[in-house]
């Protein structure tokens, strides 16, 4: 069960296989970057090693050797953030044989941190990100309600129970602060961390005062920026920016910030079950992170924001492309209403699209051009 991957996922990163000479899959660790490896190649003869083991990056000390040996097959290099300097060979390798599907790339980083491979190998390279389940991948499965209070790492979303989850989750936090974060070359002293992400769960869906969250951290302001970076660029949070469209309105320019899976949000407020969850305070803030994360996922050609007035008006996300709008509002309710700001924005900024996601059945026309929607709608 735990082995499960959803066909689209594995369809799109095989289809960049045969384009590009190398493909690399970023995305969180224990997000099923393995396993989708791992079930692409048992189909072919490739290579597999993984970084993280001391006896497989061996067999990389002489990597012209290394590619002679398997220039036939195509290499899955795992873990590649633990040889970052290792780009600039692939580089070499790739330019003597621009061949599609040479190289199968993971990595439990973004592009950004891993700053070689966006140096070395421009061009060159097809990036996919990976995250943890969505809503449509895992529907046959699973109910809305159980991703939403789980979240979508593999193990914790099919878990026999929810205790079974909430303990896998307990324990990927543990790990990814006292193991994780070290095993990328930064030294974050353990309780530091573990005090951010518990004030980042209680921030979770705000707007970010840096200089008040550094305080209650007990950090400077920039190291908190560093802190936040370095979450970000794990794939822990997401940093939401402010829209940038000319509304004649104060906009507020400060990012609003995510955990990015739902799952780890409950377990950091120790909410082990749903009827818990939906009594929290916390429930609407949470919805509104797991329907964005949900919606972003799929529409990755478009650069997601919110948008909020100085009078408190808002929309939760706005995704834009050449000028091409699409408003989303997010609301934890069977019969969603929207405030009067709402309307206000949308007719300004007159989208393509206006969408209120709700834990509703079926999508209905709430006011003309802009409708209610049930998140597996989108």
């Amino acid at each position: 069960m735990h082995g499960y991957i959803p066909r689209i996922v594995q369809d799109r990163v095989e289809r960049a296989l045969t384009r590009s000479p190398a493909v690399a899959i970023l995305g969180p660790r224990q997000c099923g970057k393995s396993t989708l490896a791992k079930k692409i190649i048992a189909e072919t003869s490739a290579i597999y090693l993984d970084l993280q083991d001391r006896v497989d990056r061996n067999k990389l000390n002489e990597p012209e050797l290394f590619f002679d040996r398997y220039r036939d097959r195509l290499i899955c290099l795992d873990e590649i953030q633990m040889l970052p300097e290792f780009f600039s060979v692939l580089r070499s390798e790739i330019d003597r044989d621009r061949r599609p599907g040479r190289f199968l790339i993971l990595g439990s980083a973004s592009r950004d941190l891993i700053k070689q491979s966006t140096e070395s190998l421009a061009g060159r390279i097809a990036y996919i990100d990976l995250t943890p389940f969505l809503q449509k991948e895992v529907a046959a499965k699973l109910s809305w309600s159980d991703l939403w209070l789980r979240g979508g790492f593999p193990e914790s979303a099919l878990a026999e129970n929810d205790d079974d989850s909430f303990a896998w989750r307990r324990d990927f936090i543990r790990t990814f602060m006292e193991r994780d974060i070290p095993n990328l070359g930064f030294h974050i002293p353990v309780p530091t961390m573990e005090r951010l992400w518990l004030l980042l769960a209680h921030y979770h869906g705000q707007t970010v005062n840096f200089h008040k969250l550094a305080a209650a951290a007990d950090i400077s302001t920039p190291t908190l920026k560093k802190y936040l970076a370095i979450l970000e660029q794990t794939y822990m949070i997401r940093q939401l920016p402010p829209a940038a469209v000319n509304l004649k309105k104060r906009l507020v320019k400060s990012p609003k910030i995510y955990l990015r899976d739902s799952g780890i949000l409950h377990a950091l407020l120790d909410i082990e079950e749903y009827d818990f969850l939906l009594a929290n305070p916390a429930a609407g803030a949470s919805w509104e992170g797991f329907v964005i994360e949900n919606i972003i996922a799929g529409y990755e050609q478009f650069r997601p924001s919110f948008l909020r007035t100085s009078n408190g008006a808002e929309i939760d996300l706005l995704l834009e492309r050449g000028g091409r709008f699409h408003l989303f509002e997010c609301k934890l309710s069977k019969a969603p209403k929207p405030s009067r700001g709402f309307y206000e924005l949308v007719n300004s900024i007159q989208p393509e699209s206006a969408s209120i996601i709700a834990p509703v059945d079926e999508a209905y026309e709430l006011h003309p051009g802009i409708w209610v929607k049930p998140l597996e709608d989108i």
